[in-house]
């Protein structure tokens, strides 16, 4: 049960090292989250899933294993954050899981994907296994839009020929750390694939390769309470200071 005030959680990925994070008042960059409930299992504890998630995520990232995108241990999917994105020109939305826990970008599980003039088909193999389902297909880079017209150029996306565990959503836009990406190429192991944050860096639209997440509590089962701000942090959604470990 939650306490009769609302509790404001802000998550900040430091994707990069900073020595001065940006705090931003009136982000240029907000995509509007919402946040899914699944109550399929019986009676749950939010704050016991988070602290447990938050805690599954920090090992992942001590171990030697988090370079490689295939495994990610999430043993209860009680809750999920959903961000609608628009993909090829003129975009198709997607609804997209938002995964700090991986980085791979892709789409495909429930709607089509749509190729439009923007589609370019690299012909390399793709695929990630999570802990709470998986997909595989071919990799190709299009136009990505996040909020009012924002739009990424040549981002790489995943494209699905098959997933399983994502029932009523479209696939997964990754804000994790680039390294989670090696190993997701099935033909060249070796390779990173840049993210939605890195290429919104290296094509000048945000200064800082950070994102902060914002997100209320919720007992509904589907309610727009949160955002993901790009390049920074916005200081309207937390009082004091952001401590860095």
């Amino acid at each position: 049960m939650f306490p009769a005030a609302s509790l404001l959680t802000t998550l900040l990925l430091a994707l990069s090292i900073a020595a001065s994070p940006v705090e931003i008042r009136d982000s240029p960059i907000t995509l509007p989250i919402a946040r899914r409930l699944n109550t399929s299992g019986g009676a749950i504890n939010l704050l016991q899933h988070d602290q447990a998630r938050a805690t599954a995520l920090k090992s992942v990232g001590d171990s030697t294993l988090s370079r490689r995108a295939g495994s990610i241990a999430v043993t209860n999917e009680a809750v999920s954050y959903i961000a609608a994105v628009g993909v090829g020109s003129p975009a198709t939305t997607y609804n997209l899981i938002v995964d700090t826990g991986s980085s791979n970008t892709w789409v495909g599980a429930t709607t089509a994907y749509v190729k439009t003039s923007t589609s370019v088909d690299t012909g390399e193999p793709v695929a990630v296994s999570y802990g709470s389902g998986s997909f595989s297909g071919t990799e190709y880079t299009d136009t990505v839009t996040l909020g009012s017209g924002l739009t990424i150029t040549q981002q790489s996306i995943g494209v699905a020929a098959t997933s399983t565990g994502f029932t009523g959503v479209d696939g997964i836009i990754g804000i994790g750390p680039l390294d989670l990406t090696e190993g997701t190429l099935t033909n060249e192991p070796a390779t990173t694939i840049p993210t939605v944050t890195d290429n919104l860096y290296t094509q000048g639209t945000i200064s800082e390769v950070v994102v902060g997440i914002s997100f209320e509590p919720t007992t509904t089962e589907a309610v727009t309470n949160g955002e993901l701000t790009f390049g920074g942090t916005d200081a309207t959604k937390y009082t004091g200071a952001i401590a860095y470990t």
